[in-house]
């Protein structure tokens, strides 16, 4: 009997001890109905909205999450829909057909329409609750810190903790229309303040990617960071060391293919942010800021910026080969003064050893390297253009692209030179044959190429030399 009270005194005081908790967590809770925020359901992707109703029909917590949220209450149009639920990745696959489930450390829901995905997450719950998840949802954090694992499951306030920035926990919901606001987020939007979630060194430490998103919406959004938020950077930027380099390359074409990249650079030079992702680069700043390699990677960022708000394409390919260019041409002239090698071999060397360098940081994809490689080798052959040269180099797929570059170098360089031979291929490419015949015939005033010499023919031993005029006797 004494046993039977005692427990349950114990769970009147544990009761009473949690009280206050749930009380500070409604509090800030802060709910704007449908009246006092300017998101309608017409600005939202249909199918987002087939996914929310079909969970809310089966009894399911739904709400739209994150980027989407945050970007239809600025005003501008989402890229893309996220949803997160109470429902497990599990029971999403029983609800919907065209379900499939991906992740490890995070494991998500995605629902295809085609070419549209529907990304869904279920709440995450906090890892102080580890030991009461079974084996299939579970954490595992690494000895830094990083999370390696997270599959824990928790309410929609749990899940507000979770996320990374403040402007990117705000949830809307298709049952009545109204945003949730658990973290100030939506006062952060208002300020233009970018501001983690949390204890900033600890959030960095689970995941240091998190400090590339903190510069790339910053970039993105035109928003200041936090002061708080910003301090642990530079101390933590060698985390993303511990990144895997796939992951990083990834990341990397978020933040400089976006639009933003020139902005972004100037961040991630700051808070000591590109040196884990451009080891290489970085090795050749100088302390005025304007070497050949600096001016080209400015520029190329910027000229990237422009494209993309013209609504043209872009190319990693041609972006990682201008910001590799000076490094790499530096490498071949050292190789060719050290082995004697010629110089068109040093190049091939240089091309090697500059991007097995880079891949060590950013995984560049071989698909990507081979392009590379094309417009470098380019760069060698587009000063030779005597008799059929010229029509053919224009036939290569990367020609454009090697123009392109060639271009680059004569706007950083201010090289006379190069800006001669810019110059000729851009009116050669616009001319009629005609003219371009004429412009082939008139370049007797620039030098000549050297004529390659056929190495001499290895002699069989023992066979009796040869007398013609290929001999060497």
């Amino acid at each position: 009997m004494f046993t039977r009270v005692a427990n349950f005194c114990r769970k009147v005081l544990n009761r009473e001890d949690e009280a206050p908790t749930v009380v500070e967590e409604v509090r800030h809770m802060t709910i704007i109905p449908r009246d006092r925020h300017n998101i309608s359901r017409k600005d939202i992707s249909e199918n987002a909205l087939k996914v929310l109703y079909r969970l809310n029909k089966a009894g399911y917590e739904a709400y739209l999450v994150g980027g989407g949220v945050r970007d239809l209450l600025l005003g501008k149009k989402p890229k893309d829909f996220d949803v997160t639920t109470n429902a497990t990745p599990e029971q999403m696959r029983k609800l919907f057909r065209n379900c499939r489930l991906v992740g490890r450390r995070f494991r998500l829901a995605h629902v295809m329409f085609g070419p549209e995905v529907i990304e869904v997450a279920t709440f995450r719950g906090h890892h102080l609750a580890e030991e009461q998840q079974d084996d299939r949802n579970n954490s595992q954090r690494g000895q830094n810190g990083m999370l390696l694992r997270d599959n824990i499951f928790g309410s929609i306030e749990d899940d507000a903790q979770r996320r990374d920035l403040t402007i990117n926990s705000l949830y809307y919901s298709v049952a009545d229309f109204t945003v949730r606001d658990y973290v100030g987020g939506l006062n952060d939007l208002q300020q233009g303040i970018i501001r983690l979630i949390g204890d900033p060194e600890t959030r960095y430490r689970e995941d240091p990617v998190r400090m590339l998103r903190v510069v790339r919406f910053s970039a993105k959004l035109d928003m200041s960071v936090a002061a708080e938020t910003a301090e642990p950077i530079p101390r933590l930027a060698t985390l993303l060391q511990d990144i895997p380099p796939a992951r990083l390359f990834e990341e990397t074409l978020k933040l400089l293919q976006a639009g933003y990249g020139y902005s972004t650079y100037l961040q991630l030079r700051e808070y000591q942010l590109f040196q884990p992702l451009f080891p290489l680069i970085t090795r050749y700043f100088t302390e005025q800021g304007d070497s050949a390699m600096e001016r080209m990677v400015i520029q190329v960022l910027k000229n990237t910026d422009n494209r993309i708000h013209n609504q043209m394409r872009v190319n990693p390919a041609f972006l990682f080969a201008a910001m590799f260019w000076y490094p790499q041409l530096e490498a071949a002239q050292k190789i060719a003064q050290e082995s004697g090698l010629a110089y068109y071999d040093a190049f091939a060397l240089a091309m090697n050893d500059v991007l097995d360098e880079a891949c060590r940081a950013l995984a560049i994809p071989k698909r990507i390297t081979t392009l590379i490689r094309d417009i470098w080798q380019l760069q060698l052959r587009l000063s030779r253009r005597h008799g059929k040269r010229a029509w053919k180099l224009m036939e290569h797929p990367k020609f454009r692209a090697a123009y392109d570059l060639l271009a680059l170098r004569a706007e950083v360089e201010n090289n006379h030179e190069l800006q001669r031979l810019t110059t000729w291929w851009s009116e050669f490419q616009v001319a009629a044959p005609p003219q371009q015949k004429t412009m082939l015939n008139t370049l007797g005033d620039d030098p000549v190429p050297r004529r390659r010499t056929r190495r001499p023919r290895k002699r069989t031993p023992g066979a009796a030399p040869r007398r013609d005029g290929n001999s060497n006797a």
